[in-house]
């Protein structure tokens, strides 16, 4: 999977958002971490500070904003996070053309979580974007999910494992929808019945002997409905970690529901590969102009009438 290396504790968050600082866009805003859950993470207990999941909030500056939003899942098999690559860059590409970056720093097997956490963590943090829209400057229904490897496993679980809000919930979070307006998935997994499935992501979100039902379950290909979001994949053909099967499986679900998608499989290119320049050959570094001009496509990068 997807390795960058990552200092720890409070020396992880400093790096991390002087990163964000170094490669924003300029006149962008300074990003900003917020733990998730502030008082009452599920099954917190014992959990460290640095363990302790959180949003960066990276925006674009206020003249270029157009009104869309990504929550971006890094990789990293549900072992670790790449932040890196994965995260900042990511956010910092994201505000260059005016849209709203947010990395959801979610919990994972390496300090000591498995399912359902990543996916509590994930819809939690669209639940905030989604929430607090208007101090954003973004628009409630321009809000997507973005996955890298195991990180594109968690986001297609948002897309296809969405509550769409509890009117009588007592969390006022708990009343909003989760369910992304699009998704980006970039070489992710996907299935974990197959036999291109990764399995040392099944294993870390689910466990070394997990119920069926729940592999089952968490292999999207089998979820999808024609209330998926639409939907941008990005894989490279060689890719021997996270096979290219993954996105073609999605990509066909999608289809066959009736969903918009869009997949990009490069003949060049392994695993891990970022934006691109300088990771891997140069032809997957295509795929960001490819994206952007998909969002385009929907009207994402058109600033919304005041």
């Amino acid at each position: 999977m997807s390795k960058s290396p990552v200092p720890s504790g409070l020396l992880a968050t400093v790096v991390f958002v002087l990163a964000c600082r170094a490669s924003a866009a300029p006149g962008a805003v300074q990003p900003k971490v917020e733990k998730l859950w502030p008082d009452d993470t599920p099954g917190i207990r014992g959990i460290q500070e640095k363990d302790k999941p959180s949003l960066t909030i990276c925006l674009p500056p206020a003249d270029k904003a157009v009104g869309s939003a990504v929550v971006v899942c890094p990789g990293g098999g549900y072992g670790h996070l790449a932040v890196g690559h994965e995260g900042h860059e990511i956010t910092a590409w994201l505000n260059s053309f005016g849209v709203a970056g947010f990395i959801v720093k979610y919990r994972h097997r390496g300090n000591g979580f498995g399912h359902p956490a990543p996916l509590q963590d994930a819809q939690r943090a669209v639940a905030v974007v989604r929430s607090r829209a208007a101090d954003f400057g973004i628009r409630p229904d321009r809000i997507g999910i973005m996955g890298f490897s195991a990180g594109g496993h968690l986001a297609s679980s948002v897309g296809t494992h969405f509550h769409t809000g509890d009117p009588n919930a007592a969390d006022p979070l708990a009343r909003v929808s989760v369910r992304p307006d699009f998704m980006i998935l970039v070489y992710p997994v996907i299935s974990f019945t197959e036999p291109f499935s990764h399995r040392g992501s099944m294993r870390n979100l689910l466990g070394k002997d997990p119920d069926p039902k729940l592999v089952s379950l968490f292999s999207n290909e089998k979820q999808v409905t024609k209330n998926t979001p639409p939907t941008f994949l990005i894989h490279g053909g060689p890719d021997r970690v996270v096979p290219p099967q993954n996105s073609i499986a999605f990509y066909l679900a999608l289809k066959k529901a009736g969903v918009p998608a869009e997949l990009h499989i490069y003949e060049q290119g392994g695993h891990g590969f970022g934006l691109g320049p300088g990771r891997t050959v140069p032809a997957t570094a295509a795929w960001p102009k490819a994206c952007q001009a998909w969002m385009a496509g929907r009207g994402l990068l058109t600033k919304p009438k005041p």
